[in-house]
């Protein structure tokens, strides 16, 4: 017998994945608009995935599985639904894949019965997390993320080692495994997209070089790595591409975000800068563009922060951050971001190319001192208080 306390969840769920978003008209900048209502939260997962309905073997409906939080979710646009892959949070700290789809890609995104179950070729893997989805000139849609396992050469309980996972699919159902990304360089990986075209015939890798599992070390920024053979994918060099800067919002790490978008001018990176603040990390969504031809070559690096946390999206398991690992831009010109934010819930925020384009290109770079800052704002002042006169 189902409990009766499953249908009234159900029902207030249903409410919810029917909401209408609505654009924040309290926000405005020219580049992008911010959405009133997160797309996916914990309260979005389905009730199946937390409760025992049998009201023998749960009489008082109680929480088996609990979900802590839904957050950086890869993204893509297939035969005219928009599917997210996002990590899941469980309870118990655990994380793992789940599909959700809409048919706009601002709202009514609801998960498919069952989370995604990886091929399991790690024992020693503990939890996977911020899979990247590349849709790639070779048919596949390639997932890629991080692979978190324990780091048995010291006694310190939170010490972990982490890879980069690769795994394949057709469908978003059936997916392959793939064994970890290795690069020869850097011992650890964290944040790596696939490209989503080949490059001088081979596969390439953006990636975030780090000596352990929190501090990027000698790691520069965001590394760039081509390989023969994605199914025993082996980087032996890794150029910097987006390089981390003194006093700026990557002082202390930076990584790709979502897949590079193709565009007229060049690729579109929408990444992840950290800087430490004496409230801790502070994590932002910055963007850049690399040359058509040569993607890791660097062409456009607008200063400064793209999407920033603000308000209540401050707030949460890990506060003060935004993240992305997933972007969607649609044959009609329309570019969709999905961010986290706090590590606790996933956001919207929705521009167009060419809105997109003029900010990359258009934007000043930062110059790197108070002094050029000041000075390069007051230029705009002068000439803005000319138009006015």
């Amino acid at each position: 017998m189902i409990h009766e306390k499953y249908f009234e969840l159900v029902k207030k769920q249903e409410a919810l994945l029917a909401r209408k978003n609505e654009v924040d008209t309290e926000f405005y900048n020219g580049i992008y608009e911010r959405y009133k209502y997160p797309v996916l939260t914990r309260e979005h997962a389905p009730i199946i995935w937390q409760y025992d309905l049998n009201k023998e073997t749960n009489p008082y409906f109680e929480e088996r599985l609990g979900i802590n939080a839904v957050m950086n979710s890869g993204a893509i646009y297939l035969d005219g639904k928009y599917y997210l892959v996002a990590r899941v949070e469980g309870n118990d700290r655990k994380s793992f894949f789940a599909v959700a789809e809409s048919d706009n890609g601002v709202d009514n995104f609801r998960f498919w019965d069952y989370p995604i179950v990886l091929p399991d070729l790690y024992p020693e893997e503990t939890n996977v997390y911020d899979m990247r989805l590349t849709k790639h000139e070779d048919g596949y849609i390639y997932g890629v993320f991080c692979s978190e396992s324990k780091d048995t050469s010291v006694k310190d309980l939170s010490a972990a080692v982490a890879a980069a996972g690769i795994v394949r699919t057709k469908d978003l159902k059936t997916w392959e495994r793939l064994p970890n990304l290795v690069t020869l360089r850097s011992p650890q990986q964290r944040n790596v997209v696939l490209h989503p075209e080949f490059v001088d015939g081979k596969y390439a890798f953006y990636t975030r070089p780090m000596d352990d599992f929190i501090e990027t070390g000698s790691g520069g920024g965001i590394g760039f790595g081509l390989c023969e053979d994605i199914t025993h994918a082996v980087l032996d060099e890794e150029k910097m591409t987006s390089i981390r800067k003194y006093h700026t919002i990557t002082e202390s790490k930076n990584g790709a975000g979502a897949t590079p978008i193709k565009t007229e001018k060049g690729w579109i990176h929408i990444a992840h800068g950290v800087r430490n603040t004496a409230a801790g990390l502070r994590y932002v969504i910055y963007a850049f563009a690399t040359d058509l031809k040569d993607p890791s070559k660097v062409i456009a690096e607008p200063g400064g922060l793209l999407i920033g946390p603000r308000a209540g999206e401050r707030v949460g398991d890990v506060s003060n951050v935004v993240f992305t690992n997933g972007a969607i831009a649609t044959e009609d010109g329309k570019v969709y971001i999905y961010y986290a934010s706090s590590d606790t819930r996933l956001h919207v925020a929705t521009t167009t190319m060419e809105r997109l384009l003029d900010y990359v290109f258009n934007t000043p770079k930062d110059p790197g001192r108070s002094n050029l800052c000041v000075a390069l704002r007051n230029d705009m002042i002068a000439k803005n208080l000319e138009l006015l006169q």
